[in-house]
């Protein structure tokens, strides 16, 4: 143990040892989704900021891990973001350095079993500040969040429908606060072991109070994807595939039809050919068909991503735009002055606009669809507005070609579990390239992934349920819990220093008594 310490006294050793050990959560992601090692992924970082010598360079941990743990979720952004991918995690490491500061103040040295008991609560909710800043849209979104490792937990699934993804990352970063104490700190166990067996206790309660979907109905929902479709024409080359592929549900008794992302690239109302195409395939197959256009409007200037509604009369008039654009992607932030980021990634020449609101839509046969376009999918708000806008079910439309062989598709597709469970609603998760994947009204996976080498056409058998989850209910309430805990800590913390500086210094020695008895002023 001392040749470590004596290893770690090197500020740059210790700095790459901080990123290191923040970049082991990703593990418990897809592709390797090792989703058990999640709970305690974050020990050896927790330890490395606890033995910091000094507060600040607790800090400087906190932060070194945050850029090890944002590079490593988005390392297939590589071959888009370049060199822009390790700034963005310098920058956005940052809001992980008070988290770092705050695990040397209440676990570093002996703390007394009051002030370990505090850390088992503060930082998990140290954490979820640092979840809900990130997940800001401009800053890139909530793509990995710590929670969103259970995705596949059936327990996890049932506790995310009463508070949610930030529950399950409270709850995952509250069990590895107390492995890091029954590791280190001898003083501090009683009260982690008590920790974990209330943890244990009010989660299993949870999990047994929390309502389980009622199924009352069920739709066949078809996924199109038609794969890589590469090189000159490619846009017309993909829609020829997409309506061969979508010939091919003709009597299977189909109730909605869903292509992915970008899955027309020509404005309809400019291509009425294109349109009268679909409207044909819907009268074929007896359902209306979600498409997703990306391309330049007609009726208004600038370039939409939109899902679009297509019945056997053509256009029903059902549109959403995309709302939430990725940053360095579909848009380039104060693009005069970072326009040159397009010269070295995979930016958009031209930035695309957004959508002013959510839209639920009616696909026929009774039902009731709120669409999500590609990384929308990560907000859990999204979701659960469209749940209380009265969808009946959830339709992510994505696409991950330009990320085939990373973990990208996995992870992304991972996410519609979460929406799902958190809504009480089934998701449709369909994509140009895959991962397409679909879930049941209680985040359990119905049938089989349609993998990036697949390019077909499956129809699914999806249950509704149409409860109202305790997360849609109240939403977020983890989240404003723990700022809450913020809040009363940062109170705390500032009454201190008030009555530190009332008090001042002791005096060195007793003060001097005059010649009357009293005693004497301090000098000043």
């Amino acid at each position: 143990m001392r040749t470590i310490d004596r290893w770690l006294t090197s500020p740059w050793r210790r700095s790459g040892a901080a990123a290191l050990a923040g970049a082991l959560p990703v593990l418990a992601f897809p592709a390797p989704s090792l989703w058990w090692f999640a709970y305690v992924a974050l020990v050896p970082w927790i330890l490395l900021a606890r033995s910091a010598p000094t507060g600040r360079r607790a800090a400087y941990d906190g932060w070194c891990g945050g850029f090890g743990f944002l590079v490593a979720v988005h390392h297939w952004l590589l071959p888009s973001l370049h060199v822009f991918i390790f700034l963005i995690g310098a920058l956005l490491g940052l809001l992980w350095a008070p988290w770092g500061w705050l695990v040397r103040r209440f676990l570093g040295g002996a703390p007394s079993p009051g002030r370990g008991a505090l850390a088992l609560l503060l930082l998990p909710s140290a954490w979820l500040a640092v979840e809900l800043v990130r997940s800001w849209q401009g800053l890139g979104g909530p793509w990995g969040m710590l929670g969103a490792s259970q995705w596949q937990v059936e327990p996890a699934l049932q506790l995310a429908s009463a508070g949610g993804v930030w529950l399950l990352s409270f709850l995952v970063v509250a069990v590895n606060v107390a492995a890091a104490v029954l590791l280190a700190v001898r003083r501090v166990r009683v009260p982690a072991v008590a920790s974990l067996a209330a943890t244990a206790a009010a989660t299993s309660a949870a999990w047994v109070w929390a309502p389980r979907p009622d199924v009352d109905g069920r739709v066949r929902v078809a996924v199109v994807q038609p794969g890589v479709v590469a090189g000159q024409a490619s846009g017309d080359k993909r829609f020829d595939l997409e309506e061969r592929l979508t010939r091919r549900l003709a009597g299977q008794d189909v109730d909605l039809v869903v292509w992915g992302e970008s899955s027309v690239g020509f404005d309809l109302d400019d291509r009425p050919d294109l349109a009268r195409r679909i409207a044909a395939l819907s009268r074929e197959t007896g359902a209306d068909v979600l498409v997703n256009v990306d391309a330049r409007r007609s009726d208004r200037p600038g370039i939409y991503k939109s899902s679009v509604l297509i019945g056997p009369d053509g256009l029903t008039g059902d549109r959403y735009d995309k709302m939430r654009l990725v940053p360095f992607g579909e848009y380039i932030p104060a693009r005069s002055l970072l326009g040159w980021a397009t010269s070295v990634g995979r930016a958009a020449g031209e930035d695309r606009h957004r959508g002013t609101g959510q839209t639920v839509m009616n696909v026929g046969h009774g039902l009731r669809v709120g669409p999500l376009i590609c990384f929308e999918t990560a907000f859990p708000d999204m979701s659960r507005h469209l749940a209380g806008d009265g969808a009946d079910l959830l339709l992510g439309q994505s696409s991950t070609s330009s990320f085939q062989s990373s973990w990208a598709p996995e992870q992304h597709a991972s996410l519609a579990a979460l929406r799902a469970a958190e809504t009480g609603r089934p998701m449709v998760h369909a994509t140009l390239t895959g991962v397409s994947a679909v879930y049941g009204p209680d985040g359990r996976r119905l049938g089989p992934w349609l993998g990036t080498d697949a390019s077909t056409a499956r129809v699914y058998d999806v249950p509704l349920a149409h409860g109202v989850t305790p997360y849609v209910r109240h939403g977020d309430w983890p989240v404003h819990g723990a700022l809450l805990v913020l809040a009363a800590l940062g109170v705390s913390e500032g009454a201190r220093a008030l009555r530190l500086r009332r008090s001042g210094p002791e005096p060195l020695a007793p003060r001097a008594r005059t010649v009357h008895g009293s005693p004497a002023r301090p000098w000043r």
